[in-house]
């Protein structure tokens, strides 16, 4: 299909860092709706030491990464690009962040060992390592993105998030873990960012949040968001078949 419509830019962080259960299908999906959509989507990778403009970006999205991914990446944000990010969020671009990626938007990490890998701090929230790790299909219910629905992916985390006050969580747990495994939350929303645990790739399962991030950027870059209609059959047959097996596989 030949894109007709605005341009929309992603900024792709860290691809060859932190690319945990597929989370690079998340990229993908944005880019193959926006063209659906009838946008120009162009996508750039920014890596360690890069020094992107967030500003000029329409969507960020960052996945997760193993420890010491993280640990190489809290360098890179001290160093070079955590100043700008979390301008980037304040200034409500809007930014998708999966696992440790949503972890670094924070205050800090602390691991197993107790060592506390600081992020960037534009969330107030922070996560400690757990001695069980949080593993298996997740279910959400959700007003984050509209109408009451809902979110399906899958968990796999040492780190037990807590937000501070002020924060509000992306949704309610339905089935799986969440945040924490303790108080039914699950991942954060702060004005045009999602911060979450779901991994799968989230995207591709949940189509209602890949176009809530399309409307959000182009919203703050052209002061509307007119998306083409689609057929989201195909999609929502595969929402619910996700769902399904994540019910069957819990009994």
């Amino acid at each position: 299909m030949i894109a007709i419509g605005p341009q929309i830019r992603i900024c792709h962080l860290y691809p060859d860092l932190m690319n945990m259960y597929g989370d690079r299908g998340n990229v993908i999906a944005l880019r193959r709706r926006a063209e659906w959509h009838g946008l120009d989507p162009i996508v750039d990778e920014v890596s360690l030491d890069d020094r992107p403009d967030f500003l000029g970006y329409d969507i960020v999205f960052i996945g997760g990464g193993q420890d010491r991914e993280q640990r190489l990446i809290c360098l890179d944000f001290q160093r070079v690009k955590g100043s700008a990010l979390a301008e980037a969020v304040e200034d409500a671009v809007a930014l998708l962040a999966i696992c440790g990626g949503y972890q670094l938007l924070g205050q800090y990490y602390q691991t197993a060992n107790g060592e506390q890998v600081p992020g960037i701090g534009v969330l107030d929230l922070w996560t400690v390592a757990g001695k069980k790790r949080l593993i298996g299909n997740v279910i959400v219910e959700t007003d984050a993105f509209g109408p009451l629905t809902t979110v399906v992916g899958f968990e796999n985390h040492s780190g037990q998030t807590y937000l501070g006050q002020g924060l509000k969580e992306m949704g309610r747990v339905v089935l799986g873990y969440g945040n924490n495994g303790e108080d039914g939350g699950e991942g954060v929303v702060y004005r045009n960012t999602i911060g979450t645990y779901l991994h799968g790739s989230l995207l591709p399962k949940n189509p209602a949040i890949t176009d809530h991030l399309l409307k959000q950027g182009l919203l703050r870059r052209y002061g509307q968001a007119d998306l083409r209609p689609l057929d989201n059959s195909i999609e929502t047959r595969a929402h619910e078949a996700a769902i399904r097996r994540a019910r069957t596989k819990a009994r």
